[in-house]
């Protein structure tokens, strides 16, 4: 078992739900309150990570986060390091490439709420906030919850971006995932089977924890 691989990758999952996670939730809120004629279009830029191959939108980080680009010379310049090949690389990728997984369930369940409770809450005098705080945010949980699964999930399990934009440098960027495929690589099936099923074990955990406090929180708000 190569635990600083899987250290690093819950570290990668934890830190990527922690940066996403509130930006999702107001930008899911967002999209659904609002409808305006470059919806479609903005929904589509948002959902590309599910249909790109990670190796294609692992190259378009891989130059986006590089020298010569004015991203990647502002981090020079700031921390005197580079982007790629680094874990704050790795993270910036992670949250990029894990927005349609965090977004559309938070999207969703912001749309499921009747148009009906808003006006009334308006009509009681409540404040934008506090409508939102106190009666929105409780009744999208189920899909915020979803939203951070997925992500943590779906961070554990990446490969091509994170073998692009962060190598595979030991204690730094090599994740659980690569770990698996450096196993299979040199035909140690014993541990790669043992990453396998590790990661296949938390994976179902999560969804199931998910579904678990969903369906609690669902009665509770019924």
């Amino acid at each position: 078992m190569d635990w600083d691989a899987l250290f690093l990758s819950l570290e990668l999952g934890g830190l990527t739900v922690l940066v996403l996670i509130p930006w999702a939730t107001a930008l899911g809120r967002w999209l659904a309150a609002r409808s305006f004629r470059g919806k479609p279009m903005v929904e589509a830029a948002l959902a590309l990570p599910l249909v790109l191959p990670p190796t294609v939108l692992g190259f378009y980080l891989l130059v986006a986060f590089g020298s010569e680009s004015w991203l990647g010379q502002i981090y020079q310049r700031l921390f005197g390091a580079s982007l790629i090949f680094s874990f704050q690389g790795l993270l910036l990728a992670s949250v990029i490439v894990n927005i349609p997984f965090a977004v559309q369930p938070i999207q969703r369940s912001f749309e499921a709420i009747a148009p009906d409770l808003r006006d009334a809450a308006a009509t009681c005098g409540m404040s934008f906030w506090r409508m939102v705080r106190r009666i929105e945010l409780p009744l999208a949980w189920p899909g915020i919850l979803t939203g951070m699964v997925l992500t943590f999930a779906h961070t554990l399990g990446e490969f091509g971006v994170v073998l692009m934009v962060g190598g595979s440098i030991p204690g730094k960027t090599k994740t659980i995932a690569i770990s698996i495929y450096d196993r299979v690589q040199a035909f140690d099936d014993v541990a790669a089977g043992r990453m396998a099923a590790l990661l296949l074990l938390i994976s179902i955990m999560a969804i199931a924890l998910s579904y678990a406090l969903s369906q609690r929180i669902g009665r509770r708000h019924a």
